[in-house]
């Protein structure tokens, strides 16, 4: 490689995203004290960048504006440059996402904005093209414009911010209006069914037309749904769209066929052609969501999915060191030789190359047949390649094929002659050869930045689905993570978590200088996984841990006057606005996963003022809720384990013993989503009997493992019967 002509400060960063742009041209500064000292001492306006490192506008946007000398220039002279990891800094992307989609009507990354010395946005958008074309401004132009307007109108542009700024702290604030109490959990839950079902596509599943995403939230809601509804047509209908929507998105080219795991959305209707980057916390919730879709359904294919999944994370998304690395690029070099990267070159076939890869003749079937006409009709594969041209507007994907499964094995099979049994292992064959082909091309860029809150949703992932697969060594993987965690994204002197750390040099981890403290969503998400991790090992301490950081979130985010939490803290005086995110998105919102926490803390503890907490949060979003409950499903869902008060399942009996064992995996395959699993092992002594001191009440029925099922500490009989507790267990 050429010796770099630029070096900037960002040289000095960790994030992967702001050391892909400490060679531009640009004199680009971090987030912090440095840049806005010397926007204010200069008096000039800062431009403040915010991407990801998978983001594929964000490397357009470099290649052809940042890496640009003149440009560079332009910014330099008139500008305080500042690039910002919105997976690093969620909290700066949260305040300025919310000025560009309030001032555009959209929003997306690179997200562009431009500010005053004291951080006021004026000015924004995402992407911008380089020069003036027909239908846009070009970036050089806007540049100019804005440095122009400074210079002539800079009073104007002050008055402007402090408008923007007022206008937007009022229509973001989500408070508590009055006495209002929790919404009916009923209406609310036939609001969003209704909403959901508005939107559903019939015959591919999903929600929308195009683009689709995975919403593992929707999905989460209606097994939920299905759970409070089973013998009515309605809940039917919900598991109907849930299941069908995994499995059309299972056959889809959303799903790697050969290297495993989820791309991040479709950008059709059939989920063919995906934007190629795969992000750990779709990996994380879809492997929990195809749990439940196997749990619930029984069908082996939903397992053969969380495994494909988990096979992913392990090889590719792991650190030698036990945490998960976040995210895989889209882009990647076709050959060795390439100077320029694609969207999908690692993963598209040409019909030529599957051809060549597979040419052996298939024993017992159809004369003339080769394992290459199986597999190519199986996976759609055509000679002009299956990608619609209006699907790829740079021609990137022109002449290949995205592997989709276009009709069922049974068909593929009764086309050439075969017995299901025999495809199956043929197209095991051949993925393990072109697995082992594309082995041989450039990989995509991996991020191995390491994020608390989604190294949560994998623990959760792999934690969920050992205990509903009975697979120990995906709740050994869990395990492993969380202690990685506390190791290194935990400060046990504060008791505090941090947001990120980063593999370093020698497959070392490191911590940037000044370590990044969590956010509300780091705390959310790793609670859940602690207890997801409690209800699969039974390993107390993971428990004492949630309740930990549970208080200290309490601490560090909650609203006292409006309820709910803050997604960040109060202690940042370079952040405008202290918001509540009030949608589910790819994740769900905070506050959304937050009231279930706090329902199954006080399960676990017997502190009740957390059920208070919980009811306070539904208070704050309970217009919203009634409204529009479509965009806060998984605070949809909640409201309805609010209303039906958790179950507490406590088996009494030796964790090693089988009856405990066969109990246990009683309460495992059966999906109810308001119960909570305890086992009380007659050690009066443990972490769980001194929070709880009712269970030294509960004992053994004539020796045997023995279930009770509590409700506000109350308990049913005891029974020591497997068929009784699973009868019990539904909701």
């Amino acid at each position: 490689p050429s010796v770099p002509r630029h070096t900037n400060r960002l040289i000095n960063e960790k994030s992967p995203y702001l050391l892909q742009h400490a060679h531009n041209p640009v004199d680009w500064y971090p987030w912090g004290q440095e840049a806005f000292d010397k926007a204010k001492t200069e008096n000039k306006l800062i431009f403040l960048s915010v991407g990801y490192s998978t983001c594929h506008w964000c490397h357009v946007m470099e290649e052809e504006s940042f890496k640009s000398k003149e440009i560079g220039e332009i910014m330099n002279e008139h500008f305080v440059c500042i690039k910002v990891d919105r997976e690093e800094r969620p909290d700066v992307d949260k305040v300025y996402m919310t000025f560009v989609q309030a001032t555009s009507g959209g929003g997306g990354w690179p997200m562009s904005v431009w500010l005053t010395p004291d951080l006021k946005p004026f000015a924004g958008g995402t992407y911008f093209p380089p020069e003036d074309g027909v239908h846009r401004v070009g970036f050089r132009t806007v540049l100019l414009r804005i440095a122009e307007q400074w210079k002539e109108n800079k009073d104007a542009l002050l008055e402007s911010s402090q408008r923007i700024l007022e206008a937007l702290r009022h229509t973001s604030e989500i408070r508590v209006q009055g006495q209002e109490s929790p919404p009916p959990a009923k209406e609310v839950m036939d609001t969003c069914f209704q909403q959901l079902c508005r939107s559903y596509d019939e015959d591919y599943g999903g929600f929308s037309k195009s683009p689709k995403f995975p919403t593992p939230v929707n999905l989460n809601f209606l097994f939920t749904y299905w759970a409070l509804h089973q013998t009515a047509p309605e809940g039917a209908r919900a598991l109907q769209m849930a299941l069908h929507t995994l499995k059309m998105m299972a056959h889809g080219g959303i799903h790697d066929h050969i290297g495993q795991g989820f791309h991040r959305y479709s950008t059709d209707q059939h989920w063919h052609v995906p934007h190629f980057e795969k992000m750990l916390y779709d990996q994380g919730q879809l492997a929990a969501m195809y749990s439940k879709a196997f749990q619930i359904s029984g069908d082996e294919f939903f397992a053969d999915v969380v495994r494909d999944i988990l096979l992913y994370v392990s090889r590719d998304l792991s650190d030698q060191a036990g945490g998960f690395y976040s995210a895989e690029d889209a882009d990647s070099y076709p050959t060795t030789t390439s100077r320029e990267k694609r969207e999908g070159a690692f993963c598209v076939w040409t019909a030529k190359e599957l051809r060549a890869l597979l040419p052996d003749p298939v024993e017992g079937a159809t004369e003339g047949t080769t394992l290459g006409d199986v597999f190519m009709h199986h996976y759609g594969v055509e000679e002009a390649g299956n990608v619609d041209p209006m699907k790829d507007p740079h021609q990137e994907l022109k002449g290949k094929n995205i592997l989709i499964a276009r009709c069922p094995p049974e068909l593929t099979a009764a086309q050439f002659g075969l017995e299901p049994g025999q495809l199956s292992a043929l197209l095991q064959e051949c993925q393990q050869r072109l697995s082992s082909a594309r082995a041989q091309r450039p990989r995509p860029h991996l991020d191995t930045k390491m994020l608390a809150a989604w190294n949560g949703l994998m623990i959760s992932g792999f934690a969920q689905a050992g205990a509903t697969l009975a697979e120990q060594g995906y709740v050994s993987r869990a395990a492993q993570a969380a202690a990685f965690l506390r190791t290194h994204l935990f400060d046990p002197d504060s008791g505090r978590l941090l947001r990120s750390c980063y593999r370093g040099k020698h497959n070392s981890v490191e911590q940037s200088a000044v370590p990044i403290q969590g956010f509300l969503e780091d705390y959310v998400f790793v609670i859940q996984a602690l207890f997801d991790l409690y209800e699969a090992s039974l390993e107390q301490g993971w428990l004492e841990w949630a309740l930990h950081l549970q208080h200290m979130q309490d601490k560090l985010f909650w609203d006292p006057k409006g309820f709910a939490y803050f997604s960040t803290e109060a202690s940042d005086p370079s952040l405008l606005l202290r918001l509540k995110d009030d949608q589910d998105g790819a994740e769900p919102t905070p506050n959304s996963v937050a009231v279930t926490n706090l329902l199954r803390a006080a399960c676990y503890s017997g502190h009740m003022d957390w059920v208070e907490k919980a009811s306070k949060i539904l208070a704050a979003f309970s217009e919203r809720l009634q409204k529009i409950p479509i965009t806060l499903p998984e605070m949809v869902r909640a409201t309805a384990v609010f209303h039906h008060t958790l179950k507490q399942v406590v088996i009494c009996g030796d964790p090693q013993g089988e009856d405990t064992k066969e109990m246990l995996h009683c309460v495992r395959s059966v999906f109810s989503p308001n119960k909570v699993l305890m086992v009380a092992d007659g050690d009066s002594t443990g972490f769980l009997y001194r929070q709880l001191p009712f269970l030294a009440s509960l004992e053994r029925k004539d020796g045997k493992a023995t279930a009770y099922i509590c409700s506000n500490f109350t308990c049913s009989l005891p029974v020591t019967s497997v068929q009784e507790l699973r009868r019990m267990l539904s909701p």
